[in-house]
């Protein structure tokens, strides 16, 4: 049973959900679910490629090759950075917002179909469960790591 599950196993579970919900939404807009994510991430942003790098825990090669493939198909563009006349940042097309809110709007929707069983207490107990999880603070020091005052 559900209740039965263990924290990890939980957490496992919902993870497969949401992963399966971005997967069939990237693919009614023929995208990856790491095309997705990149268009996600420049909803409200335009960041540099190392800072893509980092968000989206890829080598910066792999990065630049998923932002030509986006700008090929019309979905990013590169823009100068207004700090550094060297380099760039990506930015969404309006093409590529129109896929990232219609693909948001379908996620809402089946996660929302998930969900619909909780009642208006429980979502927002879990969405602040899960804010609090998803943004941990600082790890402590691995125990036998510390270094000791000077």
């Amino acid at each position: 049973m559900a209740e039965d599950l263990t924290l990890v196993d939980s957490l496992v579970q919902s993870s497969f959900l949401v992963q399966g919900v971005m997967r069939r939404v990237a693919a009614r807009q023929d995208l990856s679910v790491i095309q997705m994510r990149l268009l996600g991430i420049l909803r409200d942003r335009e960041p540099g490629t190392l800072l893509l790098s980092r968000i989206l825990e890829l080598d910066k090669s792999s990065v630049t090759g998923l932002v030509d493939r986006a700008e090929k198909r019309g979905l990013v563009e590169r823009v100068p950075d207004p700090d550094d006349g060297r380099a760039v940042r990506i930015k969404l097309t309006r093409g590529g917002r129109a896929i990232v809110t219609k693909g948001a709007a379908e996620v809402e929707a089946e996660i929302e179909t998930v969900a619909a069983g909780l009642t208006d207490p429980q979502r927002r107990q879990l969405a602040g469960l899960l804010s609090r999880f998803a943004s941990p603070p600082a790890r402590p020091a691995v125990p036998g790591t510390e270094r000791s005052p000077s």
